[in-house]
């Protein structure tokens, strides 16, 4: 007979809409918490940023958003939806194949009331605490209202789901001279519209998707654009030949009080602003094991497979921690395989055997030379780590069309083809995704 437990699911983005399915599909009794008043996480869209641009003071006003106004999706529409809950196109929406954050959104919107996760949900709600207390399967969970002071209530589960996110605690570049540098800084987290940079010239330090966007969003309207990268032959010193004043060079090498620049490539320029586009920390304050989870260098861990901590499983377990991924279907994965465990349709090893996976894939990355910040990232592994999820969970292998667009799709990004994603050929897709499907 199956299991059913009551579990608390810490977020209402991607991660907590999806486990929370899973989790009623599985007959689990769930409560959803989430800090703002809809669902979406870090989808919604909020014009206000962080009261420090820098993300760094303690005290600041926190939005948790880290959307730009300008943003679109940089995965195509098959590869953000769910097995059975395709993200479609609508007549009355955004119809393209990559479309704006707001259309994103909808989409979630639509996923929460078709499958009553706004019933389950307590908005405007904090969670301050989650602590394991006596027995295994026993966690309170010590929330506060957002809106009603000293409104603190606790309440205990058997399992604690955590679908936090981890888009909100920037991660900051570090070099010679940046405390006294007389420019403007903030993190990509509270870039919102390109207009603050009209006429300036503009330093962004590192290449991934938001410095991507973020870099031809102010090029329509600064002097000149600087984009930092690791050393990159092809890259150095190049400028994009789209977009006539962004330039590429070597990481920053050391920055004066008067404004100006150096890179370690030779070239320096005074400029106005500099953006760190540098990701994000894994931040989990209300969390407390008495050290058997830790963060060190951006690792959470131990967990297994990037989901249980060996010690505490199942009943504790994160959803959403991966990256460099195609994230809606690893997700959704992630939440079967937890949903399955906890109705015990599905069993975990051991936790010695948990614990050996761990540190075998440890020594692993120590032995390829791969830093600890990179344990989340699946990238090239994540067809491997997909494919195991779903021998786990007992479903039917997925189309090989998931993998060979999800591959095509970073093979654009990497060769910086600006124009991809409106030259996206539907029809070519289309026709592979059918026949697939017939066969």
């Amino acid at each position: 007979m199956a299991r059913s437990v009551k579990v608390a699911v810490i977020g209402a983005g991607v991660s907590g809409l999806v486990a929370v399915r899973e989790l009623q599909r599985e007959g689990h009794d769930v409560v959803v918490f989430e800090k703002s008043n809809r669902v979406g996480g870090t989808w919604v869209y909020d014009p206000k940023s962080d009261s420090d641009p820098l993300s760094i003071d303690p005290t600041r006003e926190i939005v948790h958003s880290s959307l730009y106004l300008s943003l679109r999706t940089n995965l195509p529409r098959p590869l953000m939806g769910f097995l059975d809950y395709p993200f479609s196109k609508r007549e009355s929406g955004d119809p393209r194949t990559f479309p704006g954050h707001e259309e994103v959104l909808r989409f979630l919107e639509e996923f929460a009331s078709e499958f009553g996760i706004n019933g389950l949900t307590r908005f405007e709600t904090e969670v301050v605490k989650v602590e394991r207390k006596g027995k295994e399967n026993e966690w309170v969970v010590e929330s506060k209202s957002t809106r009603v002071v000293d409104s603190v209530s606790r309440e205990v589960f058997e399992a604690v789901v955590v679908c936090s996110g981890h888009f909100v605690e920037p991660n900051l570049a570090e070099f010679p001279g940046i405390e006294t540098w007389r420019g403007f800084q903030m993190h990509s987290h509270n870039y919102r519209v390109p207009q603050p940079f009209k006429n300036q010239v503009v330093i962004l330090i590192g290449f991934g998707p938001s410095s991507y966007d973020i870099s031809r969003d102010i090029a329509a309207v600064a002097k000149e654009v600087h984009v930092t990268t690791r050393p990159n032959p092809d890259l150095m010193g190049v400028k994009l030949e789209n977009c006539g004043n962004i330039w590429f060079h070597n990481m920053i090498k050391c920055v004066y009080e008067d404004g100006l620049v150096d890179f370690e490539d030779g070239f320096s320029i005074y400029a106005d602003a500099i953006i760190h586009c540098t990701g994000y920390k894994y931040h989990l304050p209300f969390l407390e094991t008495n050290g058997i989870v830790s963060i060190e260098d951006n690792r959470v861990g131990p967990l297994y497979k990037h989901v249980f901590p060996p010690a505490l499983a199942p009943w504790l377990s994160f959803i959403g921690l991966t990256f460099k991924d195609p994230v809606f279907h690893v997700i959704e994965l992630q939440a079967k395989w937890v949903a399955r465990v906890l109705s015990g349709k599905v069993l975990l090893p051991t936790e010695e055997g948990m614990m050996e996976s761990v540190e075998d894939f440890y020594q692993f990355m120590e032995g390829k030379g791969v830093p600890k910040r990179y344990t989340h990232s699946l990238r090239p592994f994540q067809v491997d780590y997909k494919h195991w999820l779903v021998e786990q969970i007992g479903l039917p292998p997925l189309e090989n069309w998931r993998d060979d667009m999800y591959n095509h799709n970073f093979k654009n990004l990497v060769e910086m083809n600006e124009k991809f994603r409106d030259q996206w050929d539907d029809n070519y897709w289309d026709a592979i995704i059918q026949s697939e499907s017939a066969s």
